[in-house]
């Protein structure tokens, strides 16, 4: 299984890109196949379950038999009836639970899942392993399905939302540049600029120029440039700093209001700002590390602080400089969750706060985009990038080896059939033939 997942190029489809060859390469009590879709206005995880909820649940039970996990766990947000409606019908009579979440934020974040379908905590600086428990995102799991059966990975399935004239989701290949999606959803309201991803943790991008769809891309959403949610991703670290030092009051709703620091973990974000505004690191307090636990879920800054501010910001800047001073973590869990049911964010509150409640629009499969030329990156994984197998000049089929890992990392295939046009060292361009 390990094998054919490995030759497909299957890596963690929900954003993380990790290998998941290497991921699985492992023995668990427990697999959790990720539905939530914690995003708010993303619908990728949706159609893929409503549409392929059998082969997600006999992948599940591929990949529980490997690990030898006592429990598979699918979980899925309750409110969405039809795909808790196709799972159901899917998992009937065999060795497979559901976990039904309510529709809360970061109910998809991964160690908040794990605590709330075994109560266990993942470390600071621990994996799901350490629990016992292995997750993989729903598309993840289909694409699975799919090496099984000898198919590699060619295509993304993405939403094209936000303020966009008829909001969609499509199926791609990789590669395709982001530049022609737009107009397939009738192209966006007004003057917008755009974010990849999911709203929250997502990231800003003024032009689609260059842009293409990758293994783990979830969406491409259209803002007005004076939309809410821009201004709370805006800033630079220096601004930050000193909005810090002149507004922040130490009021700590940033810390409690973080779900990783109910869970025990010692997240706290008023601290990291209290730190960075005065340029005395002292202040944090002698233990720092806490915060390699944020997940920068962004509650602290999207809805926390009164005064939007932003500390996840503050709290990835100090993250990165304790990289950079070879800071490691220390595997802990600092103290027993207490209050974590009551830091379970409304989704539709938080939608409320950032004025988005009108871009929580459907939207419906519109089917494969067909394109002409891709671009397709040598590095969409975490590991370094692949090495290119074909040569400018070369016809390929769709689903052919075009790169390989030459470390940690998972194959790439040609997304459409055509020419090879070129080949550098971050990407190969394909190009139908014509």
């Amino acid at each position: 299984m390990l094998d054919m997942i490995f030759q497909a190029g299957v890596v963690g489809a929900g954003g993380a890109g990790f290998p998941t060859h290497v991921k699985y390469k492992a023995k668990a009590e427990v697999f959790i196949v990720n539905a939530i879709e914690c995003e708010p206005l993303l619908r990728t995880d949706r159609y893929i379950v409503e549409t392929f909820a059998p082969e997600i649940a006999a992948a599940a039970l591929r990949v529980k038999a490997h690990l030898g996990a006592e429990r598979a766990v699918i979980a899925v947000k309750e409110h969405n009836a039809g795909m808790v409606d196709a799972l159901r019908r899917a998992v009937e009579g065999k060795a497979i639970e559901l976990y039904l979440s309510p529709s809360v934020y970061p109910a998809g974040d991964e160690q908040n899942l794990i605590h709330c379908v075994t109560g266990r905590v993942v470390p600071t600086g621990g994996l799901p392993l350490d629990v016992g428990c292995v997750v993989s995102n729903a598309a993840t799991v289909y694409q699975v399905y799919e090496a099984l059966q000898g198919r590699p990975v060619t295509d993304k399935v993405l939403t094209i939302g936000g303020a966009a004239q008829n909001p969609m989701t499509v199926s791609a290949p990789i590669g395709t540049p982001l530049s022609l999606l737009p107009d397939l959803a009738g192209g966006p309201v007004g003057d917008c600029v755009y974010i990849i991803g999911g709203p929250l943790m997502g990231r800003v991008v003024e032009s689609l120029e260059g842009e293409v769809v990758t293994k783990t891309t979830g969406g491409l959403l259209a803002f007005p440039r004076d939309a809410a949610i821009l201004s709370q991703k805006d800033g630079d670290l220096q601004r930050e700093a000193r909005m810090a030092r002149a507004v922040c009051c130490q009021c700590s709703m940033c810390t409690q209001m973080c779900p990783r620091n109910a869970m025990g973990l010692n997240v706290q974000p008023h601290k990291v700002m209290r730190a960075l505004a005065a340029g005395n690191c002292g202040l944090i307090g002698g233990d720092t590390n806490g915060v390699w636990s944020c997940c920068d879920c962004g509650i602290c800054t999207y809805y926390a602080c009164n005064f939007g501010l932003h500390p996840s910001k503050m709290m990835q800047a100090y993250k990165d400089r304790m990289r950079k001073e070879g800071v490691k973590p220390v595997k802990e869990v600092k103290y027993q969750p207490q209050g974590f049911d009551t830091k379970r964010l409304p989704t539709a509150r938080l939608l409320s706060r950032l004025d988005l409640e009108k871009y929580d629009a459907d939207a419906p499969f519109a089917g494969t985009v067909e394109v002409q030329a891709v671009r397709t990156p040598l590095k969409m994984h975490v590991g370094g990038p692949d090495k290119p197998v074909v040569a400018a000049g070369m016809a390929v089929q769709k689903g052919q080896l075009i790169a390989e890992p030459e470390g940690l990392g998972a194959r790439i295939h040609a997304s459409i059939s055509g020419t090879v046009t070129q080949v550098t060292g971050e990407w190969i361009e394909i190009r139908t033939v014509t």
